[in-house]
Formats: C-alpha cells, structure tokens, sequence
C-alpha cells in the first residue's frame, strides 16, 4: 500500500477496472467538554464524498447527495450518505467501473464537502480517504490519500481519474476552496476548477 501525494503525479490504473474511493471521518466536540462535547460526538458531523462526472469541462452528472447511481447503469454508483461519521470503515464511498461509463465521459472529479449548512471539517477528526481496487470483485486496499485540511474552506478535490486514450490513470488533486453550502451547482463549479 502506497500513499498518493500530489507531487507523484498521475498513477496508471491499467488493469483496474473499478475503482472505489472511500472516505471516513470521525466526530468530534472541538474544544467542547461535558454535556455540549457529549452531545455534539453524539450527532455527528456531516461530510460527503461527491463524484461529479465530467464531460471535458463540463460537468454532467454528479453521485453522491441523494443521486446514488446518476448514470442508470452502476458505472458511478454512491453508497449512501453518513450524516454522522459514526462507525467502523468508510463512511461513504463511489466506486467506477471505467468500461461501462459512456465514452464522452473524460474524467471523474472527487470532492469531499461539508455541503449542508451547520457542518464543517473542523467537526470532523481523522479524515481520510482510501483507493480500493475493486476489481475481479474483491476490495482490495491500494493507496491513502491524507488531504491537507487545515484551513476555513469547506471543499476539497480530492483526486481525479482521467481518461488518456483508451486507459485511465489517477492523480492527487489535494485542492481547498470555499463552497456555497446546499448549493449544487457551486459543488459542480468547484468540482470544474480542479
């Protein structure tokens, strides 16, 4: 298992023919004690793991939120959303399976948001997200990928497959920014800019 950085540039995928991206978070108090700190561990944070298909620089169809297999046929399909970060494992996941994704589909964008107004990532703790080689149909573990959170935005692109000819191949995006909270069409503008 490898850690992917920005800085590694792009990785083959060949010989992946699905590939699922998970993140997990944990909640947390902030700085929180007693009753209050009880109480906010115990509803959670909401983050979520969005995958915006792309058509050159166009956004065309977007899995996550309440869209949970926005092509009709399971090439882009959603697990659902966490709207605490409670549990063991990944909180959300999007897995593609590259051969049954339309042709004019050139990349695939994935943004991690505290989308819903009142959540945020510093409500979360142990944010971290997983690429699974899903191929053959086992998940295997291949990489980590340790965004870089620090900041007040509540976006960050995660990473991107891109499709170069007949093959695809995976690169760190690793990028913050600012998203209009319940604001599909900004998440989608967001997901263009990377």
């Amino acid at each position: 298992m490898i850690t992917l950085t920005k800085e590694d540039g792009p990785a083959d995928l060949d010989g992946v023919t699905h590939l699922t991206i998970g993140v997990s978070w944990d909640p947390t108090a902030g700085s929180s004690g007693g009753v209050l700190g009880k109480l906010r561990r115990k509803t959670g944070t909401d983050l979520d793991l969005i995958a915006v298909a792309m058509q050159g620089g166009e956004p065309v169809r977007l899995a996550g939120l309440d869209s949970l297999d926005p092509m009709g046929n399971g090439s882009l399909a959603h697990s659902g959303d966490n709207q605490t970060g409670h549990g063991d494992g990944d909180d959300e996941t999007v897995t593609v399976e590259f051969a049954r994704l339309p042709s004019a589909i050139t990349s695939v964008v994935f943004v991690a948001a505290a989308y819903k107004k009142g959540s945020s990532f510093q409500k979360a703790r142990n944010i971290s997200f997983k690429v699974y080689d899903a191929t053959g149909g086992t998940t295997q573990q291949v990489a980590d990928i340790w965004p870089s959170l620090l900041s007040q935005d509540n976006g960050c692109a995660v990473a991107k497959a891109v499709r170069v000819g007949g093959a695809w191949k995976l690169e760190v995006v690793n990028e913050t920014g600012k998203i209009k909270q319940g604001d599909e069409h900004a998440l989608m503008r967001f997901a263009v800019s990377k």
